[in-house]
């Protein structure tokens, strides 16, 4: 029997400068991808007429479209539309995002000036940066926000993301986190478990985490978390077919504690392993925040 030839995939990366948009680009071209940086906007259409006419030669393309190309990138929106209504190959935006305080840190770590800034004022430059990729944001089939990620983190959080076989699967992050350290940027929903019975106050729980059997257990067997838990999973239920509907392949689920360590853990590890149960979903869990004390 003939084999069925894969559909082309383009994974256009775009984001905050500083957000680690190399770090991505090099990820993918590890995957075998074939990468072209800086690319002005305008061209994405002809360069998904190149990937359709070389008859499965080229399969896999990224292009990192930024702000280095100025006078190009008003184009992109219109290169966008173009490329959903006139070409049948699968595309993905791929967003970096990161909070202003670390992406200054990054700039003057490198000391290299911002884009769009003046000598010495990064965070003015990320400030119209920001202002100008939203609308891009909100298109973006997965935004990473990779405030608290070490480029070896972020390498396996795209290689994880592209190395998926079967696409029709909805790829779902389930994130804990503490509510003092930050809700994610980059979470599609959020989900608020301070109400519930916390193991900080108990002391033989206190130093371990929601992934510790004993405190699981705690976190699980109060009649709150398990009428929480049966109504959460019905909303999950009911906005898995209309994502897939929609067309998104990636969700961002976060779950926050006070301080991300216990309550907020339990209830994602719970997830994952509900969730994961499902012929129709992948799921991954993070930690964001469950070893920061100790860090």
């Amino acid at each position: 029997m003939e084999e069925r030839m894969e559909q082309a995939l383009l994974v256009i990366i775009t984001g905050m400068s500083g957000a680690g948009k190399t770090i991505a680009v090099q990820s993918l071209e590890d995957l075998g991808f074939f990468c072209v940086d800086n690319l002005p906007p305008v061209l994405i259409p002809k360069f998904a007429e190149l990937i359709q006419q070389s008859n499965g030669k080229i399969g896999r393309v990224a292009l990192v479209i930024d702000l280095r190309g100025r006078e190009f990138f008003k184009a992109l929106s219109q290169s966008l539309q173009d490329l959903k209504d006139n070409y049948t190959l699968r595309s993905e935006i791929l967003f970096l995002d990161a909070t202003d305080l670390v992406l200054v840190q990054r700039y003057k770590e490198s000391r290299r000036r911002h884009p769009l800034a003046p000598a010495d004022a990064p965070l003015e430059g990320i400030h119209q940066e920001r202002k100008m990729l939203e609308e891009l944001k909100g298109q973006a089939t997965q935004v990473i926000d990779t405030t608290s990620l070490k480029p070896a983190q972020l390498k396996e959080r795209i290689i994880a993301r592209f190395t998926h076989v079967d696409h029709t699967k909805l790829s779902f992050n389930v994130i804990s986190f503490g509510f003092k350290y930050g809700i994610p940027i980059d979470a599609d929903l959020i989900f608020d478990v301070r109400f519930l019975p916390n193991p900080h106050y108990v002391e033989a729980l206190r130093p371990n985490t929601g992934q510790d059997p004993d405190v699981y257990d705690y976190v699980m067997k109060w009649p709150e978390t398990q009428e929480f838990l049966t109504k959460l999973l019905d909303l999950l239920n009911f906005l898995i077919p209309q994502y897939r509907k929609e067309g998104k392949s990636q969700v961002v689920v976060g779950i926050g504690c006070t301080g991300g360590k216990h309550r907020s853990v339990a209830v994602a590890e719970y997830l994952g392993r509900v969730i994961g149960e499902s012929e129709t979903e992948s799921v991954r869990v993070n930690h964001r925040d469950s070893d920061r004390d100790r860090r």
